[in-house]
């Protein structure tokens, strides 16, 4: 067992320990007090009214009338005492001291009703006059009338009742509490071990390990902090495989530009001059595409390790996209193409302004390179009010993407088997496109069109409507 077993069960074993001891403690003073107050006088109503009986009796007929009562016959009154200066009873019986001295006792404490009296006579004595605990020992004293019975329980002196301290049951509680503080010990310390065991071997690089199976029987916080465990090595999977796969790609598409350098440094060592020109443009087209690429990729790589910079500043849309797709328009005039757009939202997007014009300038751009020749790209801005959502989409007239490649295409360095034989892309667009849209908090997605083309979905949620300018946009 772990340290953090014992610490539970100790931690749990004294607090039950010193509950058990506690009630155990109470119950003994409890059964003290009541061993104490059990009075061997009798202290009932009726033992009452004979005592008040027989202390008029006494004072107003004296001891003789009194001698009278007793000797009537009446059970009850046999039983009563009248004990004078020197504990002699009126009846010539034995008493016992301790019985005269808790009558003394309880004739000065006892309130609420006099079972015990004390009455000073004609003859100038006092006699305390009190009636013992009814007990199925008492029998009537042999006295004066000669008749017989036994010497009732009361009459013999009898030591301290010992005290009694509740053994049994503080065992039973005793044993009861640390059986209970084992399983509840154990309950906590055995998901603990199998979640060191599973750190233990994460960090030793094993992420295949899951805890789901282990912990799917319970339902608490460890239960939790078990699946949350099995969605970190997951996600760990996931990026520790997209690393493999992006050093991967990136020497892929990296070997063969540097191979192509090292053919054209080759070759304009033993060109001739009038050759040299091609050799130097070749060279700087391959050299600006590796500049290019590695600029992608540490844009990807901010994004990737979700640093992407300030994402506090309120973009205004609609002025954002008419700037990008003049610009577009003027690129697509030159190769025969178009562009239209109906972009009337004037909101605010919270986010970084370079990053998100980079990402819908991606798709707008990639748009217009697999569209058609003298085809037309389509840019509609729509705003859903209720949902505080815009919705932005780019259609071409293209030759679209294959369904079982839809999925993939937002996939670092994917190309389409439609356009990889006349791309000239690293298929990086579209994957940084959807990194940025996602880093504010949105969505993109893209389907075939029925007629023919691609359509790509931007989703984002706006702030508030932009305040009015004089600028317009010609759409």
């Amino acid at each position: 067992m772990g340290r953090l077993f014992w610490k539970f069960f100790f931690f749990i074993a004294i607090a039950q320990i010193t509950a058990t001891f506690g009630v155990g403690v109470l119950f003994w003073i409890e059964n003290l007090e009541r061993s104490n107050r059990n009075s061997e006088i009798d202290l009932s109503p009726p033992a009452s009214f004979m005592i008040r009986s027989a202390a008029a009796t006494l004072q107003f007929g004296g001891p003789e009338a009194l001698r009278s009562l007793i000797n009537e016959g009446r059970p009850h009154r046999l039983q009563l005492y009248a004990v004078d200066e020197e504990n002699k009873d009126l009846m010539g019986r034995e008493v016992s001291p301790k019985l005269v001295e808790e009558a003394r006792h309880l004739l000065t404490t006892e309130r609420e009703r006099r079972s015990v009296e004390l009455v000073k006579a004609t003859n100038g004595h006092s006699y305390l006059m009190f009636i013992p605990a009814p007990n199925d020992e008492f029998a009537p004293p042999p006295g004066p009338g000669g008749m017989p019975g036994r010497e009732p329980r009361y009459m013999k002196e009898r030591g301290p009742k010992p005290l009694f301290f509740p053994t049994m049951p503080l065992a039973v509680a005793l044993m009861a509490s640390l059986i209970f503080a084992l399983l509840l010990a154990w309950y906590f310390s055995h998901p603990i071990r199998h979640l060191k065991n599973a750190f233990n071997q994460a960090a030793n690089g094993n992420l295949d390990l899951e805890l789901e199976p282990v912990m799917s029987a319970r339902n608490d916080e460890l239960a939790d902090l078990g699946r949350d465990f099995d969605a970190m090595t997951a996600k760990l999977r996931t990026l520790m495989e997209s690393q493999r796969r992006l050093l991967h790609d990136v020497s892929h598409e990296l070997r063969s530009p540097i191979a192509r350098l090292q053919m054209a440094i080759g070759l304009a060592r033993v060109q001739d001059r009038d050759k040299l020109e091609l050799t130097l443009e070749r060279i700087e087209r391959e050299s600006v595409r590796m500049d290019k690429l590695v600029g992608e990729l540490l844009t990807l790589s901010r994004l990737e390790a979700n640093v992407p910079g300030s994402m506090e500043e309120a973009i205004a849309i609609q002025p954002m996209l008419g700037d990008m797709i003049n610009d577009a328009n003027f690129e697509a005039e030159t190769l025969g193409k178009q562009v239209e757009s109906q972009i009337a939202c004037r909101v605010q997007v919270q986010g970084n302004p370079e990053l998100l014009y980079r990402a819908i300038e991606n798709v707008l751009r990639n748009a217009i390179k697999h569209t058609g020749p003298a085809t037309t790209v389509q840019v509609v801005a729509e705003i859903d009010e209720i949902g505080k959502l815009l919705h932005l989409s780019i259609l071409d007239r293209g030759p679209g993407v294959p369904e079982e490649e839809m999925n993939s295409i937002f996939e670092l360095f994917f190309r389409s088997s439609r356009t990889k034989s006349n791309s000239a892309g690293h298929g990086l667009g579209l994957s940084i496109a959807r990194r940025i849209v996602e880093a504010h908090q949105g969505s993109i997605r893209a389907a075939n069109r029925p007629d023919g083309g691609l359509r790509v979905d931007i989703t984002l949620p706006f702030m508030a409507d932009e305040p009015a300018r004089g600028d317009t946009v010609e759409t």
